[in-house]
């Protein structure tokens, strides 16, 4: 139409940014954007956030300052709609100074102009900033809406703060959100990822009519937080319901089957998702290698894993730590030489495992090439790589090479002392090498009970801890 039109006005081109805008085709609002400058088309209150929830979307942050300086010489800076999408998109940009600078000129402040705000904070996991703000948009007066209440609950969960989670859930009841199935699905997460699974259990009863992210979230807490029998309980209730289970329920549920070593639920919730024809998902392909590789079925979980069409490190992870956990070394190793031809990266859980299966095997020499990858990637100074190493060269009998990298550890912590106590004690050499007297004194009282377990060679030597203390002086 636009082209159609000898002169296009003002409302046809905000007309065509807006619909570009709202369908995710953020390029060709530029453009359009960009043509309506040229031809000397001024914008209004109207055609700015299209604009700039355009330049969001394509990451333009320099347009999108531009045509901040646009609105400013117009007039439009102060106007409340262009005002907070500007806020919106400084903030989602990772500029929180500018768009709180700018979010403080606002002459009349509404929820929207709040809400821009502190659901940016919380998305940008400034939760500490965000419960602040939140504070400060009560104590201005501003009434919350259920679009504020959903966002602090989130921050909540994200801080592990039931305290103030409970609060917002008082202030919620109080202000008659609490048949809101927006802000009641929100509180449900919030206590279960906090950990309140029986408050989150309580809260999700009194739902009326339970969707299905008000499903999910009570099964997806109650398997964050071991409650595997209580997850696999409200999805057979799930299931006499009307509501489908997605593939978010099924992943789940096949967790706690994992959880639990339930074989038989575990492959008919498979055949389920092949019925749903998602199990070439890549998440859901993940959680399937998870539940075989913890049932003891790792050639059900191999095959999940060759048949899937894309495989990312955490498909990798997940196959090479199943067939670490089921004792199968040599599989895993081979697997990570595979992983690694393929060029595909690698982070620290993939290093701790294969050098988990290594330590197995006392392959010295796949250990000490395992070790040159972290120097080189710079995972060298993680801590549970460190164990790992430390570990490995201790149970392949290299007690010198475990020492020396003890020594260079940055950080030392019970479990890397444990590994060179253990190694020291393995091979017959003297406990005090490893553990100077201020560390003892240090570690005495959180480790008094291991240290006793694992170490009779040694501690064999003195009457008692103090003795060995004593002995340190």
């Amino acid at each position: 139409m636009v082209e159609e039109s000898t002169e296009p006005d003002l409302v046809s081109w905000s007309s065509l940014i807006s619909g570009y805008a709202q369908n995710g085709l953020g390029e060709e609002a530029l453009l359009a954007f960009h043509e309506m400058h040229l031809l000397g088309v001024k914008c209004n209150q109207f055609t700015f956030p299209s604009v700039l929830k355009a330049c969001l979307m394509t990451k333009e942050l320099e347009l999108g300052r531009q045509v901040h300086g646009i609105a400013v010489a117009t007039g439009f800076e102060s106007d409340v709609f262009v005002a907070n999408m500007l806020v919106v998109m400084y903030a989602k940009c990772g500029e929180f100074g500018s768009s709180r600078r700018l979010f403080d000129t606002i002459p009349e402040w509404n929820v929207v102009s709040w809400n821009a705000l502190f659901s940016c904070y919380v998305q940008g996991d400034f939760c500490g900033e965000a419960v602040d703000l939140f504070h400060e948009m009560i104590l201005n007066g501003i009434r919350t809406n259920e679009f504020s209440l959903s966002s602090i609950l989130n921050a909540c969960s994200s801080l592990g703060d039931d305290s103030l989670g409970k609060k917002t859930h008082g202030y919620l009841i109080k202000l008659g959100y609490d048949s809101d199935p927006f802000s009641v699905n929100a509180l449900v997460d919030m206590y279960a990822k906090v950990g309140d699974i029986e408050d989150a259990i309580a809260v999700f009863e009194e739902i009326a009519r339970p969707d299905i992210v008000s499903w999910n979230a009570v099964i997806a807490g109650c398997v964050l937080h071991e409650y595997h029998g209580w997850a696999l309980n409200i999805f057979a209730q799930m299931k006499r319901s009307e509501i489908c289970p997605n593939m978010f329920t099924l992943s789940s549920a096949l967790k706690a089957c994992a959880g639990l070593g339930l074989k038989a639920l575990g492959r008919q919730l498979h055949s389920r998702l092949i019925t749903m024809d998602i199990e070439s998902d890549l998440f859901v392909g993940v959680g399937l290698i998870d539940m075989y590789s913890k049932c003891d079925m790792m050639d059900e979980a191999r095959m999940v894993f060759y048949l899937m069409p894309k495989k990312d490190l955490t498909a990798w992870n997940a196959v090479i730590s199943g067939h670490s956990h089921n004792r199968e070394d040599m599989e895993a190793v081979s697997l990570f030489t595979e992983m690694f031809k393929e060029g595909i990266g690698f982070n620290q859980i993939t290093l701790s495992t294969v050098l988990k299966s290594t330590a197995s095997l006392q392959y010295i020499n796949v250990c000490k090439q395992v070790h040159a990858l972290p120097v080189k990637s710079g995972f060298h100074s993680d801590i549970y790589v460190v164990n790992s190493i430390l570990d490995t060269y201790g149970k392949c009998s290299h007690v010198e090479n475990a020492a020396r990298n003890f020594e260079e550890c940055p950080i030392g912590d019970l479990v890397s002392f444990t590994s060179m106590i253990t190694a020291y004690a393995q091979y017959g050499s003297f406990l005090l090498d490893v553990m100077p007297r201020q560390v003892i004194l240090q570690e005495k009282k959180k480790s008094e009970n291991k240290l006793g377990k694992i170490n009779p060679q040694v501690c064999g030597r003195y009457h008692d801890d103090e003795t060995l203390l004593r002995q340190t002086d």
